[in-house]
């Protein structure tokens, strides 16, 4: 559970509670994870995780999504510029209706801050997991010629297995398309941190700004497969998903 970044923590509990599935206490205990504690910093003083998500219920939201944007691609996000600036700089966010709670580590407590946010169209699953397919084939071809195999052997094996992931715990309601899509994403963002190390300062300047090039286009589809995962307005309704937890 703990491998899933805060904010998709968040989101999946977030939003089987909100849809009546789980209790409040299985909702922090799956977010807070190592965590000492959790505190909210709203506009109108300090609030809590529960607090923010009962004010979602009480907009009538029934689902919590997460994003997770990075410089010059603000993925699932629509603004304003503050939440945009914000949530890049954490490289991730949670989205409510009409708010937005970005985290800030601080030792061993999480710190959201509230925002406001402007309504975005839900990320299409379907095309998320497509595109991170695509993105992974055609690193995999990109590192061959750069003979990945002789500088990070590992990375290679990691690439060409197309069913690997991360194994996910879910709260019930996920749909298992969305674990499997996580994890997948979860996966190969360790593996591209993974080939972007430097072991012993051997690579030239140009060496590595062609592995950072082929391998950014993957990076980019892994955080748009996790938003989507995590992104419930754009999860399939329940009989579309035989697969749903």
């Amino acid at each position: 559970m703990s491998v899933l970044p805060v904010s998709a923590r968040l989101a999946w509990w977030g939003t089987a509670w909100l849809r009546g599935t789980l209790g409040p206490d299985e909702v922090l205990d799956a977010v807070h994870g190592d965590d000492v504690t959790h505190v909210v910093a709203a506009p109108d003083g300090p609030s809590s995780l529960l607090l923010e998500l009962a004010a979602a219920r009480g907009h009538g939201g029934d689902g919590v999504a997460a994003a997770f944007p990075a410089p010059g691609d603000p993925a699932g996000l629509r603004g304003p510029r503050a939440l945009t600036t914000a949530a890049i700089e954490a490289g991730e966010v949670v989205l409510l209706p009409g708010a937005a709670l970005v985290p800030r580590q601080v030792g061993r407590a999480v710190e959201w801050r509230v925002l406001p946010a402007e309504r975005r169209p839900p990320p299409d699953l379907g095309e998320a997991d497509r595109q991170l397919r695509a993105a992974l084939l055609a690193t995999a071809n990109a590192l061959a010629d750069l003979d990945v195999a002789r500088w990070q052997p590992r990375v290679a094996d990691e690439l060409h297995d197309l069913r690997a992931g991360v194994p996910l715990v879910a709260p019930p309601g996920t749909p298992a398309r969305c674990v499997d899509l996580a994890g997948r994403a979860l996966h190969l963002e360790a593996v591209v941190e993974l080939a972007l190390r430097d072991d012993g300062g051997a690579l030239s300047a140009s060496d590595a700004a062609a592995r950072r090039a082929v391998l950014e286009p993957l990076e980019r589809a892994a955080r748009h497969a996790l938003t989507a995962a995590c992104s419930p307005d754009g999860w399939p309704p329940p009989s579309d998903d035989a697969g749903q937890r």
